[in-house]
């Protein structure tokens, strides 16, 4: 009786199917790329911001890589910092060699972002592959300060006047190193696709690495890992700390943008306290004390429970030695003994504590053998501090893929 009820059921189920018109297949949204957003800054750093004040009546226009790719793209602008209103008068998006396409936000072409808010574009149909090209360009009609950035881009950005959204070659341009406003990149990927996000430092951001290359160590990871449809987001922020802002806020205050809000987001590797433990002393924060161990593991401790209240997986990464870092240079006493000992008690606690779901260690990959304390030179971009493109290569291809997942 059932095989003869379902025999006679058959028919009405597939005319009701039909009737209801075609199965649309599902949207799987994720996060291909970001450029975690920082405030700008005056005197209170030692280092210049690099970019204008302001700009009025002009066009920006900046390039990146996404890890893996998709049929369709979304674009993500911040005024996470601003003050006042963010107008963006137009804005499109274009493949390396495509053509451009319009960026519409709930349907309109121009758009104005609140203070603190993030605005995503509408979906544009847009083949992206794996490790493809974006242009992004953006038109300024009034003047806006420039309150919401990156500072570490490690990408040529250009500045232009007027509207030249739709130009292909800039006239008139000035160049920056920072991105400005564009802070997340989103393709509709195939479904068993996921993404990790590397919550770090200048080290993580690529300083060091050789500009518009794309030789940051998430870069290399990304291309070891875009086969297997896994996204690599770079949360790197250079100067970044685990427990207090810096250049940028804590990773305890960011943890939610920059990683559990990330759609696709499964992993999470954590490389940050290098900060914590150099700044202190020095012109970034000469009246502040080196923090305890208690305090540096308290904040591990927090974000890894974090991650495992929303289900993600969460790798450590031991830091990298640091010893002569940024001799020469306006950064004075960067390093020193107690800042090492302290450098080698939290690598200890890393390594032996159980705390993460699994370990990598950047400091075994790293360190010259001959003087543990010391970047190996082939790895150094020269500052002692950051891995030059060799170094960042090197540490991108010993990460044991089996542990992110």
């Amino acid at each position: 009786m059932k095989a003869l009820h379902a025999r006679l059921s058959l028919p009405l189920i597939v005319t009701a199917l039909l009737a209801a018109g075609p199965v649309l297949a599902q949207d799987n949204w994720l996060t291909t790329w970001m450029a975690s957003p920082q405030p700008t800054w005056g005197n209170e750093l030692p280092l210049p911001s690099r970019i204008p004040e302001a700009l009025a009546d002009s066009t920006i226009r900046q390039k990146l890589r996404v890890s893996i790719g998709g049929s369709q793209v979304r674009v993500v602008i911040s005024n996470e910092y601003g003050k006042q209103p963010l107008l963006i008068g137009a804005a499109r998006v274009a493949a390396q060699e495509g053509a451009t396409q319009v960026l519409k936000f709930g349907g309109q072409e121009q758009l104005s972002i609140a203070p603190g808010e993030t605005r995503t574009s509408d979906p544009v149909a847009l083949a992206v592959p794996d490790l493809g090209e974006l242009v992004v360009s953006l038109y300024l009609p009034q003047r806006t300060p420039l309150t919401t950035f990156h500072w570490d881009g490690k990408q040529t950005a250009f500045i232009a006047p007027g509207n030249q959204v739709d130009t292909q070659q800039l006239e008139g341009k000035e160049q920056v190193e920072a991105r400005l406003f564009l802070s997340d990149i989103l393709v509709d990927a195939p479904l068993d696709s996921r993404a990790l996000v590397v919550l770090g430092d200048s080290i993580t951001d690529g300083n060091g690495s050789t500009l518009d290359s794309n030789r940051r160590w998430p870069d290399f990871l990304a291309q070891r890992l875009a086969a297997k449809n896994v996204a690599v987001l770079n949360g790197g922020i250079s100067g970044a700390r685990l427990l207090e802002d810096g250049m940028g806020v804590s990773a305890l205050a960011r943890f939610e943008r920059d990683v559990l809000s990330k759609p696709g987001v499964k992993s999470v590797v954590l490389m940050l306290g290098i900060n914590d433990i150099s700044w202190p002393g020095t012109a970034f924060a000469p009246n502040t004390p080196l923090p305890s161990l208690d305090k540096l593991i308290a904040g591990y401790r927090q974000l890894i429970d974090q991650a495992h209240r929303h289900n993600l997986r969460i790798i450590g990464t031991t830091l990298l030695p640091f010893e002569g870092a940024l001799q020469g240079s306006i950064i004075e006493h960067y390093h020193s003994a107690p800042k090492e000992q302290l450098r080698q008690a939290l690598n200890r606690w890393i390594r032996t504590s159980q705390a993460f779901d699994a370990v990598i260690d950047f400091d075994q990959m790293t360190r010259d053998p001959r003087h543990l304390t010391r970047l190996l030179p082939l790895m150094d971009s020269g500052d002692h501090l950051h891995p030059g493109d060799a170094g960042n290569k090197v540490m991108a291809e010993g990460v044991e893929l089996k542990v992110l997942f």
